[in-house]
């Protein structure tokens, strides 16, 4: 399988167990202290990126908490608030895989909140694939589906603005974009990817409110606020200011860009999505 991967993906996640240790120690070592502050920024290095590892069982859970402990000599008091948002992020990993043991029907494309299966779904293929090639208009969206697409992965907060657009903007159905990032993503994992998808749909356990739905670009600009993120994903628009690159399209002078408007209004579709789940 490695001999059919180009250097450049081998060089993004290596394979074996030695290596996936050593970067647990350095990642506990180094960056864990400042998990909890830079986590959410995509430009940044921030989160462990060892997920690819705890998926297929190169690494455990069990030995990401013996190196978590070890570092403090034992203590099992954890001093610093990385720490323990990092070990937080690992327990939500696990409830999960319990919620999946426990309620076996989530991986049989029923929801947890049953009685959101009565959402009317948009069925709309042009709009699934603007967002699937990250072409939506949305650079924050588009920037996070690119990423998945070129190399297997996507932060965690990208993430989570990219599927509430698909389900809550775009009103289409979870599941199909639950099955996109289980095509594309090298930590694919049934539990974590479903319990994701149906946080942001808010058809799951402990799901945020219907009526709490990101706006990208707002979330763009606290998170990616110099658009670096952005400019390394859509070279198209590497060249706007650090305001204008989050959404090019609302400056009044014609910028001649190569980039695709946005496929819908984030204001009117935010407030349909809201009607929708109430009617349920």
């Amino acid at each position: 399988f490695c001999s059919s991967l180009s250097k450049e993906q081998q060089d993004l996640w290596p394979v074996g167990e030695q290596y996936a240790l050593e970067q647990l120690d350095q990642f506990i070592e180094q960056s864990v202290c400042h998990y909890k502050v830079e986590r959410d920024f995509p430009h940044i290095q921030a989160t462990s990126k060892l997920s690819p590892y705890l998926n297929i069982g190169i690494l455990s859970i069990r030995q990401c908490l013996q190196a978590l402990f070890r570092n403090q000599h034992g203590n099992f008091h954890l001093v610093n608030e990385g720490q323990q948002t990092w070990l937080d992020e690992l327990l939500w990993r696990e409830f999960y895989q319990h919620i999946l043991f426990d309620f076996p029907h989530v991986s049989k494309h029923i929801p947890f909140k049953k009685d959101s299966q009565k959402i009317k779904w948009n069925h709309n293929p042009e709009h699934l694939t603007a967002w699937q090639t990250g072409q939506t208009g949305i650079p924050i969206v588009d920037a996070g589906m690119r990423q998945l697409l070129q190399t297997g992965w996507m932060h965690n907060r990208v993430r989570m603005i990219t599927a509430m657009f698909l389900c809550k903007n775009l009103l289409i159905d979870w599941r199909i974009g639950e099955q996109w990032f289980m095509q594309h993503l090298i930590d694919g994992d049934l539990a974590a990817n479903n319990g994701g998808w149906q946080w942001c749909a808010s058809t799951g356990t402990d799901a945020v409110p219907y009526f709490r739905i990101f706006n990208p670009i707002a979330q763009s600009k606290k998170f990616d606020p110099e658009g670096e993120y952005i400019r390394q994903w859509i070279k198209e628009l590497a060249h706007l200011d650090n305001k204008t690159i989050h959404e090019p399209y609302s400056s009044k002078s014609d910028l001649g860009l190569n980039y695709s408007k946005p496929i819908v209004d984030l204001k009117e579709t935010r407030l349909k999505a809201i009607e929708t789940f109430k009617n349920i």
